[in-house]
């Protein structure tokens, strides 16, 4: 895959709803699914390549390229403890598939994999980790695209051990299931607050939502207007005392960095 240059498209600030937002774009020919980040570098994730640059200046510094491997649809991914963790899936594809495929961020080479296969939640969209527990978004969609009649509502949210044993799950309520649809939940990570920041495919929304303390079906907090579309998303937590999400807009093929107060 050709090495493409990255430049800083423009930074602002301004007030919508009651939220007020600090934002800069990257213009990423490949931002197309999702971004991770860490303490110096940003990841774009894109089926079957990650590419890192540089957090100041967006500069390329490596990039990866698995589609002699088979890998068609990563859709997300999330630094722990300097290694990339990408959240794989075989969209569109029925019966649905998945895997978490492990890079070392340092180098972008491939270090790890672990399979779900056909499981019973869905395909794999989005990972995270908080308190030593994974906790996995698991897609399913509406129309054509529906498996074995199941749509939208069978989405679902569901946290493992660390040595990837389920332990529990949840469902959303309603109002977020009709955002969602006909697509699904594309991206999620926690925030330093404890709340999940969650989003659909396309919306250009973040849905914050708790695990309930009773039943199954988790709490839709609040819903805040960002510049990202959807897609997968990643929290810094490098910067302290303050929000900053980083995602793409597909249209516009750029990287998002949205401060949200």
């Amino acid at each position: 895959m050709p090495i493409k240059g990255l430049f800083v498209f423009f930074l602002i600030s301004w007030m919508v709803s009651g939220e007020a937002f600090s934002q800069k774009k990257f213009k990423v020919t490949e931002a197309k699914q999702a971004v991770a980040v860490d303490k110096s570098h940003f990841y774009v994730i894109n089926n079957s390549t990650v590419q890192k640059y540089t957090k100041n200046d967006g500069k390329l510094v490596q990039s990866w390229d698995g589609s002699a491997q088979g890998i068609k649809h990563l859709n997300s991914g999330v630094v722990i403890k300097g290694k990339l963790y990408c959240a794989n899936s075989n969209y569109p594809e029925i019966p649905m598939a998945s895997s978490v495929e492990i890079f070392d961020a340092k180098t972008l080479q491939h270090i790890g994999n672990h399979s779900f296969g056909i499981n019973n939640h869905g395909s794999l969209t989005w990972i995270d980790q908080k308190d030593g527990f994974w906790y996995i978004g698991f897609a399913h969609y509406g129309g054509k695209e529906a498996s074995e009649g199941r749509d939208v509502r069978w989405t679902s949210l569901a946290k493992y051990s660390s040595d990837w044993k389920e332990v529990e799950s949840w469902v959303f309520p309603e109002n977020i299931i009709a955002l969602f649809t006909p697509k699904s939940n594309s991206g999620g990570a926690f925030g330093k607050d404890g709340l999940l920041y969650m989003t659909g495919h396309d919306r250009p929304e973040i849905y914050v939502m708790r695990i309930p303390t009773q039943g199954f079906t988790l709490e839709h907090i609040r819903t805040i207007p960002v510049a990202i579309h959807g897609q997968g998303i990643a929290i810094d937590r490098f910067i302290k005392d303050k929000l900053v999400v980083y995602g793409i807009n597909r249209a516009e093929r750029t990287v998002v960095v949205e401060e949200i107060k």
